[in-house]
């Protein structure tokens, strides 16, 4: 079969995922440095540097507030010579409360180059997930009750995420769908199916070189699940002496299931600002601090997020050009 016609024979498949699937819940784990590691919203992008990337992230939200979240990712990627095959290897753990989930996946990304600078890709995520509820961490009002779970609950789950990438030099669009895999195994259980649910991603974004030193990098993601408030992010990075990013992140809720405008946690609107470095031509640092904008004042600042990266050069593998998405 003729590579670009299964190409976009999965395009077609994908946009049949968004329109026909159920969703309901929430939101899964949140990063404000996904614009550095994309992994996190769209398993297309597995080997987009070309060369082997490995990423560590910890993110801790809400510090002073009892069972905040807390989540940390070990990401890894790489691409092949011919820059028409990407693979990568996702670890991660998120602790809410007493509930905490932990995944495992493999990634693979397909691409077709459109002319000398331009790919399109699909990329597949597949794994294994555990959901875990530690009921000895509950706080219930009448520990006697019978409906109250005991001891440490646990289930396994299948996953799989799908995505799309187009990319250019200077301008990049993608959508992806999570979590299309694994919900039966979950209902017979006393574990939350929020985070589970399916989740969709679009983004779209461009360079636009502002001086000899400086470009501005604009960006759109947008999520949704159907069902819950969406929400949609806007980024404005900016790139000096192709070592040193700094930016900006508008976040907010949309949508006819948004929370009243009376309630305490209406707007779900923050500020992020972030920051990444090039510590040395290969290690990368980046760091995001949260401002929450809602009425919730006591915990409106405190959330941070850390990354490390490693760039494994090799001589075999080198991307023809600096990749910025």
């Amino acid at each position: 079969m003729n590579a670009r016609y299964f190409l976009f024979g999965m395009l077609g498949m994908l946009g049949v995922l968004f329109v026909q699937l159920p969703a309901k819940g929430q939101q899964i784990p949140q990063f404000s440095q996904y614009t550095f590691n994309a992994l996190h919203v769209n398993p297309a992008y597995a080997g987009y540097k070309v060369d082997p990337f490995v990423q560590a992230t910890y993110r801790s939200q809400f510090v002073n507030f009892p069972g905040a979240p807390k989540t940390f990712t070990l990401t890894a990627d790489m691409g092949n010579a011919e820059e028409s095959m990407g693979y990568g290897l996702s670890i991660g753990s998120d602790q809410l409360g007493p509930n905490s989930v932990h995944s495992l996946l493999l990634t693979y990304a397909y691409k077709i180059r459109l002319n000398r600078s331009s790919f399109l890709g699909l990329g597949v995520s597949s794994g294994l997930s555990e959901y875990v509820l530690d009921a000895g961490k509950l706080l219930p009002d009448d520990p006697s009750d019978p409906g109250i779970p005991q001891g440490r609950i646990n289930a396994f789950t299948p996953n799989l995420n799908a995505g799309l990438l187009y990319h250019s030099p200077r301008f990049f669009s993608g959508i992806s769908a999570f979590n299309l895999l694994g919900q039966e195994p979950l209902r017979n259980k006393d574990l939350a199916l929020a985070t589970h649910n399916y989740h969709f991603y679009f983004q779209v974004g461009g360079l636009l070189p502002l001086s000899a030193g400086v470009t501005l990098k604009p960006a759109l993601l947008v999520r949704e699940d159907l069902n819950g408030p969406g929400s949609f992010d806007l980024n404005a990075m900016f790139l000096f002496n192709e070592r040193f990013w700094l930016g900006t992140s508008f976040r907010s809720g949309f949508g006819k299931n948004a929370i009243p405008e009376s309630s305490n946690f209406a707007t779900r609107r923050a500020i992020a600002l972030l920051m990444d470095l090039f510590i040395t031509e290969d290690i990368r640092f980046g760091y995001a601090y949260d401002f929450n904008l809602n009425s919730q004042n006591n915990y409106r600042d405190n959330s941070h997020e850390f990354s490390i990266g490693y760039y494994i050069q090799s001589k075999w593998l080198k991307s023809p050009e600096p990749r910025y998405f």
